[in-house]
């Protein structure tokens, strides 16, 4: 009697018998592997592919060549080079120097061959704590600032904060730059622009510029058009020094001004503003009742 195998045995290599393992289901490691197997072929068909090396591939496709496994090598090593070059290292800001003495000296360096380093280095050392009591400012150093004046109101308003530097600033010009630069500045620049002229009227030296500058009170009746309550305050006392030495020497008459400075007023100001406002229309007032009252006398004599 003849003994047939068992078709379970034949069920567990159909089971393996599906388009991954195919191959491998009748090697002679199978159990019942009756015939000798082909070869493996070279090339996988599509189907068997890897799912490992297609994911990758769709991975790097959007950037790199796929047919070539060098070139996605080497454009990766170029990619990665041209990203490490391009990457830019911050630079560390410059040291703070409490020595103004030294600081300045320092800056005077800097700022004949690239003044950016050396308002950078003013600004961190003297700006958030600004003595009274300072060492004299270069004159060159002082004349740099001035040439740079939208980006060095900070400093040239530190400096003011001082009595000799305020005299330092008078000399070298300071009072009629910040007159022909104010109208094209904005916001805080415009603010401290006029508080360092402000502090420079203080000084009789000051004051007598701004009065024989032609610009003077036109100037500060726009920056009273577009600044804040503290641009309005500085502005004010600026026109109060200039109409305080008598309005012989200005082009605009006192009514035009006295009707500026109203609006300047009635919009934002700070409490010192409205003191200082309110003084300045006295004297503007005075000052205008000379020509109401020379005008009946002159229809008179007509």
């Amino acid at each position: 009697m003849k003994t047939h195998p068992h078709q379970p045995k034949q069920l567990k290599t159909q089971l393996f018998s599906c388009g991954f393992f195919r191959h491998c289901a009748q090697t002679v490691l199978s159990p019942t592997a009756t015939a000798a197997t082909p070869p493996l072929p070279l090339t996988p068909p599509p189907c068997e592919s890897s799912t490992s090396s297609s994911s990758s591939q769709s991975f790097t496709q959007w950037r790199f060549s796929p047919p070539n496994t060098n070139t996605n090598t080497n454009n990766l090593v170029k990619t990665n080079t041209n990203t490490n070059t391009n990457t830019t290292t911050p630079l560390p800001p410059p040291p703070q120097i409490l020595n103004l003495q030294e600081l300045f000296h320092i800056s005077e360096l800097q700022v004949t061959t690239d003044p950016t380093p050396a308002l950078h280095l003013l600004e961190r050392s003297l700006v958030p704590n600004p003595p009274q009591e300072q060492p004299p400012c270069p004159t060159n150093l002082m004349h740099a600032l001035i040439r740079n004046l939208p980006r060095a109101t900070k400093i040239l308003f530190a400096l003011c904060l001082s009595h000799l530097n305020r005299r330092v600033a008078v000399e070298t010009g300071a009072v009629s730059a910040v007159l022909e630069a104010a109208p094209d500045l904005h916001g805080a620049p415009a603010e401290r622009a006029l508080a360092a002229l402000e502090l420079m009227c203080t000084l009789p030296e000051g004051a007598d510029e701004v009065r024989a500058h032609a610009l003077a009170v036109p100037v500060m009746v726009t920056m009273m058009a577009k600044t804040g309550a503290r641009g309005n305050e500085y502005a004010i006392g600026v026109l109060a020094v200039v109409y305080g030495g008598g309005a012989e020497l200005q082009t605009a008459p006192p009514e035009e001004v006295a009707r500026a400075v109203e609006l300047a007023l009635q919009g934002e100001c700070s409490a010192r503003g409205r003191r200082k406002g309110a003084q300045l229309l006295k004297t503007l007032q005075h000052l205008s009742l000379p020509q109401t009252e020379a005008e009946p006398h002159a229809l008179v004599a007509k």
